[in-house]
């Protein structure tokens, strides 16, 4: 089980991202624009880097969310190895099977 403090942390960056994604966003089409201005890119980058740390979407981990181990989460089920291994097991996710040969 991780740490309750580390799983807090990590709602609290979902949290920001929602808060600054439309920002984020309309900052970064700017940037990509080939017309605008040097002088007027720098200014976007300074906002761009006044925005929250955490509120970039790369910092944001993924978490199982049984247990919130964050190493080898399956992105299809939400669940680390160990957790989905034991549902599948106990025969609690539909459709999975153990491996037998």
């Amino acid at each position: 089980m991780a740490k309750l403090s580390q799983v807090l942390r990590d709602k609290k960056r979902e949290k920001l991202i929602v808060k600054y994604a439309d920002k984020r966003a309309e900052l970064r089409a700017q940037m990509k624009d080939p017309d605008l201005d040097p002088d007027v890119k720098a200014e976007v980058m300074a906002k761009l880097d006044s925005l929250p740390r955490n509120s970039c979407p790369t910092r944001l981990t993924r978490r199982c969310f049984l247990t919130g181990r964050s190493k080898a989460v399956y992105r299809k089920f939400g669940l680390s190895r160990i957790a989905l291994r034991d549902l599948a097991l106990r025969g609690d996710l539909p459709g999975v099977t153990k491996s037998s040969w």
